[in-house]
């Protein structure tokens, strides 16, 4: 007998995420509201929150909140609606699984860490979780595969190679899946991972890339898996092509490089086995992020002179993030007094200044007299690496680089303790 089930995908959520200094609870909350009311209008069987649902292991106390008050809202609202997350790169797996006993009663499934058992098995029962239709009835098993670190996926069982031990994760879980599934009833998986063909948005996604590991590649989910829920690149994009491998991507723009698409949640529909459609349903942006230039000083002036006043009846938290980029031919020290007078009266709140010098290929922060490399965009190898470069004068070798990433691992893991 087949059974129709209907999922919303959703991942990347990012709480207590800052934007150069400045909070975006307000942008996360008006999201959350949003959703809610989706939940409530459209009456999914399923949630689906593909990781990284906070911006660091360590989330503040509001992040936390924000998340937990969605969940028991959501319960409240449709005590039947089945809510699976799993940890992504940037959360703490232990973290996310902390209240997973209470979060079981409210119908929400945690997942934050892959475990094995004494005998060397995978421990897949943990990762099977049923998703009932409106009947009650199980209509579909989801295969729960939060981000899968070097620690978790490697060891005297799988060897020390980690594509070679995600791929057996992958392998012995759908095995597990397709002997618990009854006829008719689908595979979901939902996974936090870089997929190869995947587009980066800049500036804003972590490297996945453990030493020199490559991409995942959409193989790994085979054709017995009927939709694929991803999570960690932004952008909402399928993998290759195909209809039932997708990132939903993040909920609102996480930098200025985000600003030129559309954020969405998906809206899947499963009839047994089968994928009958994946629609997307547009999030609407609670606060915009406004860019201006690479152009010469005189004109970006002229820019930030056309820019609205603050309008005192509107909503000062809506006002736009602005980030200006300057093109210049040579420093100019007073650059930001003179950007900040200009912003004086202006409906905008500017949160970063970026200044491009002739024959650079760079943009770089301008701050006073100083121009700084924006660390923040750069990945621990990236700074390990040009660390290494500036005290041996040569190129980091690759055992060297792969160790970094193991200790780097060791480091993150030890950080992820509540």
């Amino acid at each position: 007998m087949e059974f129709a089930l209907r999922l919303f995908h959703t991942s990347d959520w990012h709480l207590g995420q800052n934007l150069h200094g400045q909070e975006r609870d307000f942008e996360h909350a008006c999201f959350l509201t949003w959703l809610l009311a989706q939940l409530r209008q459209q009456q999914p069987d399923g949630l689906l929150i593909a990781g990284d649902i906070f911006d660091t292991v360590n989330p503040p106390v509001k992040a936390q909140e924000r998340l937990y008050d969605f969940i028991v809202s959501a319960h409240e609202q449709q005590p039947t609606l089945s809510i699976v997350m799993i940890a992504g790169n940037h959360d703490s797996g232990s973290r996310i699984e902390l209240p997973a006993a209470l979060m079981r009663r409210l119908r929400t499934h945690a997942l934050g860490r892959v475990l094995w058992l004494d005998d060397g098995q995978l421990d897949s029962e943990r990762l099977l979780l049923p998703l009932p239709d409106v009947n009650g009835k199980i209509a579909a098993w989801c295969l729960a595969l939060p981000f899968l670190r070097p620690a978790e996926v490697t060891g005297t069982q799988l060897g020390d190679d980690y594509l070679r031990g995600i791929g057996e994760v992958h392998r012995r879980l759908i095995a597990a899946a397709n002997a618990k599934r009854q006829p008719g009833q689908a595979l979901v998986a939902i996974s936090h991972a870089h997929m190869a063909g995947g587009s980066v948005s800049e500036d804003s996604e972590r490297s996945l890339i453990i030493g020199t590991a490559e991409a995942l590649p959409a193989s790994l989910f085979d054709a017995s898996v009927s939709y694929v829920a991803l999570g960690h690149l932004h952008k909402p994009q399928k993998v290759n092509g195909e209809e039932r491998i997708r990132y939903s991507g993040s909920p609102i723009p996480l930098s200025f490089s985000e600003i030129a698409y559309q954020h969405q949640i998906l809206d899947i529909v499963l009839d047994g086995e089968s994928l009958v459609s994946v629609d997307s349903r547009p999030i609407p942006r609670a606060v915009n992020l406004q860019r201006l230039g690479p152009a010469p000083f005189a004109e970006i002036l002229e820019q930030l002179a056309a820019l609205p006043d603050v309008d005192l009846l509107a909503d000062l938290q809506r006002q736009p993030w602005l980030e200006v980029r300057v093109r210049l031919d040579e420093p100019q020290p007073d650059l930001r007094q003179q950007v900040e007078s200009a912003l004086q009266g202006k409906a905008v709140r500017l949160v970063r200044i970026a200044a491009e010098y002739a024959g650079a290929g760079t943009a770089e922060d301008e701050t006073d007299n100083d121009r700084l490399i924006n660390l923040d965009q750069l990945s621990p190898q990236e700074l390990f690496s040009r660390a290494w470069q500036d005290n041996y004068g040569n190129p980091v070798d690759e055992p060297t680089l792969n160790d970094f990433a193991l200790l780097l691992q060791e480091v993150q893991l030890e950080g992820e303790q509540p």
